[in-house]
């Protein structure tokens, strides 16, 4: 049985006139446009002037331009296992998996396209990959003046993480309720090695 004590009665505020019409609040909008606008004034550059100089992005959250990592033996990492394209809600990856030529893994991916202009970056292929093999990378400057060439194929991928290897887009992040997030550690790839495909 519950106690007397121990229920809450809550009454229903009583509006005034202006609280009825949105007064205060149309008022508090306004006071914080305004604001924003005085600040924008008194700042000496207001826009940036692409690309001559670029948008400095915060590298821990933000989610840009996917890559393919390589092993530490200069391998593609993907061990087409579709978890990424599992979980993918806007279906943007495509993968068609391939006996591997190697001793270490089973399948690979022959083929592996991902569509930029339809996915949303939510980041779901990177955490849903067990081998770390997709990441988003803090790249956002991406340019194709045709559908098809936004169309990224494995090759592409794997140039780009040629190109940002040095930086860890996310640092391992640690995510709730997953155990062994945000404590693997990130080797270094081997270039020597080709890779064969």
């Amino acid at each position: 049985m519950i106690k007397d004590e121990d229920i809450l009665n809550i009454e229903e505020p009583v509006l005034s006139a202006a609280e009825r019409l949105y007064i205060p609040q149309i008022l508090g909008g306004l006071k914080i446009t305004i604001g924003h606008l005085a600040k924008s004034l008194t700042k000496s550059t207001v826009t940036i002037q692409y690309p001559e100089e670029k948008l400095e992005v915060r590298k821990e959250v933000y989610r840009g331009v996917h890559r393919l990592n390589r092993d530490e033996n200069g391998r593609v990492a993907c061990v087409a296992c579709f978890m990424c394209s599992t979980a993918c809600p806007a279906d943007c990856i495509h993968i068609e998996a391939g006996d591997s030529p190697w001793d270490d893994r089973e399948k690979y991916p022959i083929k592996f396209d991902l569509d930029e202009l339809r996915c949303i970056f939510c980041g779901m292929c990177e955490e849903a990959c067990p081998v770390d093999a997709i990441e988003l990378t803090h790249e956002y400057d991406l340019v194709g003046r045709t559908r098809e060439q936004m169309i990224l194929d494995k090759e592409e991928l794997l140039a780009i993480y040629d190109r940002t290897v040095q930086d860890k887009p996310r640092k391992n992040p640690r995510i709730t309720g997953y155990a062994g997030t945000g404590n693997r550690p990130s080797a270094a790839p081997k270039t020597d090695g080709p890779e064969a495909s």
